[in-house]
């Protein structure tokens, strides 16, 4: 009876060790899934193909991927002490204000090497993984190949008479605008941040106001009205242009004093994985990732090293905001202008709009 009972003992307590086992091993498991968090439809498609999955198979992890609508989302989770986000794709803008806010962790850039990016494309709390520009966009129905090609052309008038759509925020309004008036790209943030700065840009953008028809809010907007050819000159994203032009739109931009900005990936504050989210971003800034991006939409990789593998064909990547002949033109934003300016610049551009 005794042997029988010492058995039986003996019995459960692997039983008891195997389920422990189990769990231990589930745990592992559990802590080696990362989720990962994007804002959905074709753009998503492109970063799960190209970057996502791609990193997990070379770290040896699971990627689980969600949708957001945007870094107001991921705040609502971090007051109320519920993260169970990882990495989030965001604007640059957006991620920059959500870093200094205190939502986001402070990158490691001892493990994520950003040597090769382009200037000013990797922040405290945001890694850049696409470069796009805000471009000067014409109807080539109504100007042919001799469009505008600056933003004193924009401004004029005269020169070129029609109708033209504008940008209702303030983010990418105001440095056109001084531009136009006259500022070299290399002292616009200069002016801005100065006593008056932000007044001069937005009393320029009133003189253009009578002859703005449509003050747009989306990048689907502004590309639909190009498609639709409801307005001859347009300021806009170069990719959303560039599917309209695959669909029949007539619309041709320029880079030449484009806005140069970037989309990135940040690690929310009380992130489950940071640790491991650390890792994958470091696997994702490299350039053979960024390369194969290019192959879903017309961004550019932050990461130089992208255009040196042979791998993004050379006509292409001509057309890329980031490539060196194209960033040479442009001005890239200035996200620190932003933090500590744009409640100040957008309440004084509200009140032009709404005069």
């Amino acid at each position: 009876m005794t042997d029988k009972k010492t058995a039986g003992g003996r019995f459960a307590a692997l039983i008891l060790s195997g389920i422990a086992l189990s769990v231990s091993a589930y745990d592992a498991a559990a802590q080696q899934t990362l989720t990962v968090v994007s804002f959905g439809g074709s753009y998503q498609e492109g970063q799960s193909k190209a970057l996502f999955q791609p990193a997990a198979k070379a770290l040896g992890i699971t990627v689980k991927e969600e949708t957001y609508s945007g870094i107001a989302d991921l705040r609502l989770k971090v007051r109320a002490g519920a993260v169970t986000w990882d990495v989030v794709a965001s604007g640059s803008g957006s991620a920059a204000r959500a870093g200094a806010e205190g939502i986001l962790e402070k990158l490691d850039y001892k493990l994520i090497d950003t040597k090769d990016f382009l200037p000013n494309l990797a922040g405290d709390h945001c890694v850049g993984g696409d470069v796009f520009s805000t471009v000067l966009a014409w109807n080539t129905k109504t100007f042919g190949d001799n469009g505008p090609k600056s933003w004193a052309d924009f401004w004029d008038v005269k020169k070129f008479p029609g109708k033209r759509a504008y940008r209702k925020g303030v983010a990418g309004a105001l440095e056109p605008a001084l531009m136009a008036d006259g500022v070299p790209p290399n002292k616009v943030y200069e002016v801005l941040s100065a006593p008056g700065g932000i007044e001069r840009a937005v009393r320029k953008v009133k003189e253009l106001k009578p002859h703005v028809a449509v003050w747009w809010t989306s990048g689907a907007q502004h590309a639909q009205l190009m498609k639709d050819g409801e307005v001859d000159m347009i300021t806009g994203w170069n990719g959303r242009f560039d599917v309209v032009a695959k669909d029949g739109a007539k619309v041709a931009y320029t880079f030449n004093q484009a806005l140069l900005d970037y989309d990135c990936f940040a690690i929310p504050k009380g992130a489950p994985n940071k640790d491991l989210a650390m890792k994958f971003l470091a696997e994702i800034s490299k350039p053979q990732y960024q390369a194969e991006f290019t192959k879903y939409i017309t961004y550019g990789p932050t990461n130089k090293k992208a255009y040196e593998l042979g791998t993004i064909d050379a006509a292409y990547a001509k057309r890329l905001p980031s490539h060196p002949d194209n960033a040479a033109q442009q001005l890239t934003v200035n996200l620190e202008w932003y933090i500590k300016f744009e409640a100040q610049a957008a309440t004084a551009y509200e009140n032009m709009l709404s005069e």
